[in-house]
């Protein structure tokens, strides 16, 4: 009994010392808590007004610009944000800067108004080498029109390291199994780069930075954290989802990570596109892994797949593409730019044909079949009138609906290689009273219409049409004699589906030519609250052997004057962009 007491003595001295050595937390520095930068490790332009305990409501928050032509950030913070990180969150801060923040809020009845000075460190990224021009990706200011000074854009970009070379499926065990993966040379696993995640405003200022270590392990090689981070889209609650290599994720702009979930099993090399649906679930572009194809070969798929999620990451659906399409056509992938199939890219190839090799590896390489790069989708629309997705698979030059039954509904492309019932569902061209247009086999069509090729995005608007980047490479299945002849566009078409037609009704970008040209990547998207087409182009100069352009714009949509343009450039030569996006805190933190 002795024992036990002189025992508990002991145990209390040791705590009592413990709780005599620690150091206080924070103090307060207005009505409310301690502010803590960067609250969960992973976005350090962030910060929280810890609530401590107090009971506000009606809060707003200015984060002021800087000098006389900063951009304020102002967006009011509701109930479930302020109870999902215990404080008010802050976003919008300025790298190495003593940033000058106004919160306003009712405690117990009464208004308050409180200024805080808040201190942030500078932004590092963490992968350079010789090939790298700068430290992080200069931003510059070409044109921001009066009433757009607000805006703020997210951009999707990444900075190169050997890519992949040290990544190989049959070099790796399933984690479930514990058996070396069956098939030694195949899916996009080395389809991999850091993530360069940042949000830019008017002035060109970052306003925010994704922690390049926060998901991606260049560094461990942990294959579980490579990949590339791509498809970053917003959802119902004002977070963000997107995919990276084997998982895809959830988070909020305060960095704190709603889903981090591993890919259903079977399913690999998540990449381009992860979208919410109304009912809360995912869709994923993803590949197969140990796909069976019809001439009894087992081989990892390329691109070719979506799937279903919840937000538990249970399997709901799946749209095997490979059975639903026709993965032996080839008519747009013998015209593409040789040195722009995908990452692999040659610039001394530039303007040379694919050759296509009957007898091809198996792997991410362009080519035809399930276990190579014939699809290639880039994204999902989901439309909820009717339970259906639009995918835009690159190399097939479409854009394609699917029922929730796999049934094809519209393919939106030229003629050429579409057989039997696939032919059945192209859309009949037509202008603006619903004549059909005369259009040659490779889609050269008269009057102002034209298909989109190797395009990005075809996304519904919020009118109902659908929104294309058309990047045009490729364009009319041909290459053409000079390389300035090419340009891309964003581009907006209305489908009748009842009557199987399709009408151009506007177009940007084949007036500013080659130098406007994207041949990769971009994207482009309805902008309902100014009335504007933002576009994003992400690869401009892809051939030009130095750093690429991804260009932001905001175009009016009637009179087609350029309300906003932005360059980014890229920090590393022949790095490209992927896509940007307009940022609206006010949709964020409610």
């Amino acid at each position: 009994m002795l024992k036990r007491v002189v025992l508990a003595m002991a145990a209390m001295g040791i705590m009592g010392s413990a709780a005599a050595v620690s150091l206080p937390p924070a103090p307060a520095v207005g009505k409310l808590g301690a502010v803590v930068v960067d609250p969960y490790g992973t976005a350090p332009l962030t910060a929280v007004i810890e609530l401590a305990g107090k009971s506000i409501s009606d809060v707003h928050v200015t984060v002021e610009g800087k000098g006389p032509e900063g951009v304020s950030i102002d967006y009011p913070v509701g109930r479930h944000s302020l109870l999902t990180h215990d404080g008010i969150p802050v976003f919008g801060l300025y790298a190495n800067h003593l940033n000058n923040v106004t919160v306003r809020y009712q405690m117990a009845g009464q208004p308050v108004e409180e200024h805080y000075r808040i201190l942030t460190g500078s932004l590092q990224n963490r992968y350079i080498d010789n090939r790298s021009t700068s430290e992080l990706q200069p931003v510059e200011v070409k044109t921001v029109a009066p009433g757009f000074e607000d805006r703020l854009y997210l951009v999707n970009s990444h900075t190169l390291l050997p890519q992949g070379s040290d990544l190989h499926w049959g070099a790796l065990k399933d984690a479930s199994s514990g058996l070396l993966d069956a098939n030694p040379a195949g899916g996009s696993m080395p389809f991999d780069a850091i993530p360069m995640t940042y949000i830019i405003d008017t002035q060109g200022e970052y306003r925010w930075w994704l922690s390049q270590d926060a998901l991606y392990d260049g560094k461990n090689h942990d294959v579980d954290r490579r990949g590339y981070l791509m498809g970053i889209n917003p959802t119902a609650t004002g977070s963000y989802t997107f995919v990276q290599g084997q998982r895809w994720y959830e988070m909020d702009l305060m960095g704190r990570f709603a889903h981090d979930q591993k890919l259903p099993r079977g399913f690999i090399d998540a990449s381009h596109e992860s979208v919410e649906t109304p009912q809360g679930t995912v869709l994923l572009r993803v590949a197969k892994r140990n796909y069976l194809r019809d001439d009894g070969q087992m081989v990892h798929t390329v691109r070719d797949h979506i799937i279903e999620v919840d937000k538990s990451g249970n399997l709901l659906d799946v749209w095997d593409l490979p059975v639903i399409l026709d993965p032996l056509r080839d008519d747009l992938i013998k015209a593409l730019d040789a040195s722009a199939v995908c990452v692999s890219r040659n610039v001394d190839a530039e303007g040379q044909a694919v050759v296509l090799e009957p007898d091809a590896p198996f792997g991410d390489a362009v080519g035809v079949g399930a276990g190579r790069n014939w699809a290639h989708v880039n994204s999902i629309a989901y439309d909820p009138s009717d339970d259906s997705i639009i995918i835009s698979p690159r190399h097939q030059a479409s854009a394609i609906k699917i029922g929730r039954d796999k049934q094809v509904k519209w393919i939106l492309s030229a003629s050429i290689g579409w057989s039997g019932e696939l032919a059945d569902k192209l859309l009949t061209p037509v202008d603006a009273k619903g004549n059909p247009l005369d259009c040659t086999v490779k889609g050269v069509c008269e009057g102002d219409f034209d298909f989109s090729y190797t395009q990005h995005t075809a996304w519904l608007s919020d009118k109902g049409t659908l929104t294309v980047f058309d990047n045009g490479d490729g364009r009319h299945y041909r290459q053409p004699f000079f390389k300035t002849e090419r340009y891309s566009r964003a581009v907006e078409y209305k489908i009748d589906e009842k009557a199987m037609t399709v009408q151009q009704l506007w177009e940007y970008g084949k007036e500013r030519g080659y130098d406007w040209f994207s041949p990769i990547t971009s994207n482009a998207e309805y902008q309902s609250d100014r009335d504007t087409m933002f576009t994003f182009g992400g690869s401009i100069h892809l051939f030009e052997g130095a750093s690429i352009i991804g260009k932001i714009n905001e175009i009016d949509y009637d009179t087609k004057a350029v309300k906003v343009e932005i360059d980014v450039i890229s920090d590393k030569t022949n790095s490209p962009h992927y896509r940007a996006l307009v940022v609206q805190p006010e949709q964020a933190f409610r």
